[in-house]
C-alpha cells in the first residue's frame, strides 16, 4: 500500500547502481571513456515481501477476527495481531519514501505530486469506507454526505504519507554519513518534527478536559434514544472520557465517526467479550457512541511510525554492507521494544485505538525487527522462492485492499445472481447472505 505504489521512484532519479540491492555506489570512469548505461532500479524485493506479509495479514484478520480473539483487535487497552497492520503499513510507507527521495532535483515538483498523491488516497479513502458502498449483503450504495465517514484507514495514511514526504523533500542536512550517529545528526530537522508531534500528542491527551457529554442512538424500529456520560476529567484514557474520541466529536461530529467502536466488546460493554454480543445490565453509557479508531488524534501518533520507517530507510540509502543495515536496525528496534513495554508496566498502556506512545513504539519496534529478519532471509541470502507469493502481493497491495479487504470483488460477484439476489455465487461458497 505504500512504498513504490504510493511513492513511485520517478520523484528521485537511480543511482547510477542500485544501493537498495547492496550495491557499492556509482563507479569511476577512466578518462576518455563514454559513461556507461545506468541499469534499471531495481525493487528491494524484502520491502515488497514486509507488505505482501502485512496484506495477507489483513486479509486474514477480516476473515478470521470473529472467530479467534487473536485475530481480533483488541476491545481496548492492549494488543493483539490484528493491532500490528496498520502501523506495518505505516513504516513501508516511511521506508519507501527515504528510497523514492534519495535525489530530489526540484523540491518543488516533488512537493506538488506529493500533495496530488495524498489527495487521491485521501479521496479514494473517503468512497471505499465513507459508506457509499453497503456491505456484501446489499446491491444498494450512495452514502448521505451528513452521514459521510470522513476519516479510514487511507486517510490516515495519507496524512502521515504527505507529512513524511515534506519531511524528506525539505528537512535533510548535508553531513556525510559513516555511523549510526552520523544520521542522528544529518536527519535531526526529522527527528525534531517527530518529537514535536509526540509532545504535542501527549500533552493533548493527557491535558485536555473532557466534560461530560451526550449523544443519541436508535435501532431498527426503536425510538431514539439519549445518554449522558459523566466525565468532567483530564488525562483519563478510558473508553469514554478520553480527549482523542472528545475531540473527533467536537470537529468531525458524531454523524462522521465510525458507528461500531471497538470497546462494544469489552468486557463492560458485551457479555460475549471479546466478541459482540447484548449489553450486561450494569454497561456503561458510552458502550454505544461512535468512535473512530483512525481518528485525527490518533492520526498525529501515525504520523510518528511514518517518520520512524523513514528512518530505516535511510540506512539503506547511506550503509551498503548488509552487516550495518541489519545492526543498524536491530538496535532501534530492540530499543523501542524495550521502552515501550517499560511504559505499559508503568501503566501508559499499549492502545490501538488511541495510538498511544508505547503503541507507537512497540509496533514499530516489532515492525523494524521483522523488516530486519525479511531482509536477512530474501535479499542477504536469497531465499526468494518461498515469498514470491508475498512478493506479488505486496507489489500489488493497494489493488488487493480495494477488491478484497473493502470487498469490492465480493460485492461485484454479488451482484451476478440466479433469479433472485440471494442466489448468488457468495452464497454458494458460504459468504453471501
Amino acid at each position: 500500500m505504500g512504498g513504490y505504489e504510493l511513492v513511485r521512484s520517478d520523484d528521485a532519479p537511480a543511482l547510477a547502481v542500485d544501493l537498495e540491492a547492496g550495491g557499492r555506489g556509482p563507479a569511476k570512469r577512466a578518462a576518455g571513456t563514454s559513461p556507461a548505461p545506468a541499469p534499471a532500479r531495481q525493487r528491494l524485493v524484502s520491502l515488497d515481501v514486509f507488505r505482501g506479509i502485512t496484506v495477507l495479514l489483513m486479509i486474514i484478520v477480516d476473515d478470521a477476527g470473529a472467530f479467534i480473539p487473536a485475530m481480533n483487535h483488541s476491545p481496548w487497552d492492549g494488543v493483539t495481531v490484528a493491532d500490528f497492520v496498520m502501523p506495518f503499513f505505516l513504516f513501508i510507507v516511511g521506508v519507501a519514501l527515504a528510497l523514492a527521495y534519495k535525489r530530489v532535483p526540484d523540491k518543488l515538483d516533488a512537493t506538488k505530486k506529493a500533495v496530488l498523491r495524498a489527495l487521491k488516497l485521501f479521496c479514494l479513502g473517503l468512497v471505499l469506507q465513507g459508506g457509499f458502498f453497503h456491505g456484501v449483503r446489499s446491491l444498494t450504495f450512495g452514502i448521505d454526505l451528513q452521514e459521510m465517514r470522513l476519516m479510514g484507514i487511507l486517510q490516515r495514511i495519507a496524512i502521515a504519507y504527505l507529512l513524511t514526504a515534506l519531511c524528506e523533500i525539505w528537512l535533510k542536512g548535508d553531513e556525510d554519513v559513516d555511523y549510526g550517529f552520523d544520521l542522528l545528526k544529518r536527519y535531526r530537522y526529522q527527528l525534531f518534527v517527530g518529537a514535536i508531534v509526540a509532545i504535542t500528542y501527549m500533552t493533548l491527551l493527557y491535558g485536555t478536559y473532557v466534560p461530560d457529554w451526550e449523544y443519541q442512538t436508535s435501532g431498527p424500529g426503536s425510538a431514539e434514544k439519549s445518554f449522558l456520560v459523566k466525565c468532567g476529567v483530564r488525562g483519563d484514557t478510558s473508553p469514554g472520557c478520553n480527549a482523542v474520541g472528545m475531540i473527533d466529536r467536537k470537529i468531525l461530529g458524531f454523524q462522521h465517526l465510525y458507528g461500531r467502536p471497538v470497546y462494544a466488546r469489552s468486557k463492560q460493554c458485551s457479555i460475549n467479550s471479546p466478541q459482540n454480543g447484548p449489553l450486561p445490565p450494569d454497561a456503561p453509557s458510552w458502550c454505544q457512541a461512535p468512535f473512530d479508531p483512525e481518528g485525527l488524534l490518533s492520526s498525529v501518533m501515525a504520523i510518528v511510525t511514518c517518520l520512524i520507517g523513514l528512518q530505516y530507510g535511510h540506512v539503506i540509502v547511506h550503509f551498503q554492507k548488509h552487516k550495518d543495515r541489519i545492526m543498524n536496525w536491530l538496535i532501534p528496534s530492540f530499543s523501542m521494544l524495550i521502552l515501550a513495554f517499560a511504559m505499559d508496566f508503568f501503566g501508559m498502556h499499549m492502545n490501538k485505538p488511541l495510538y498511544t506512545l508505547s503503541y507507537t513504539l512497540g509496533t514499530a519496534g516489532a515492525a523494524g525487527l521483522l523488516f530486519a529478519g525479511i531482509y536477512t532471509l530474501v535479499d542477504l541470502y536469497g531465499y526468494r522462492r518461498p515469498t514470491v507469493a508475498m512478493e506479488w502481493m505486496g507489489m500489488h497491495a493497494l489493488m488487493i485492499y480495494v477488491l478484497i479487504a473493502c470487498n469490492i470483488l465480493p460485492i461485484f460477484i454479488h451482484g451476478f445472481y440466479w433469479k433472485e439476489p440471494k442466489n448468488n455465487l457468495l452464497k454458494f461458497i458460504g459468504i453471501g447472505a
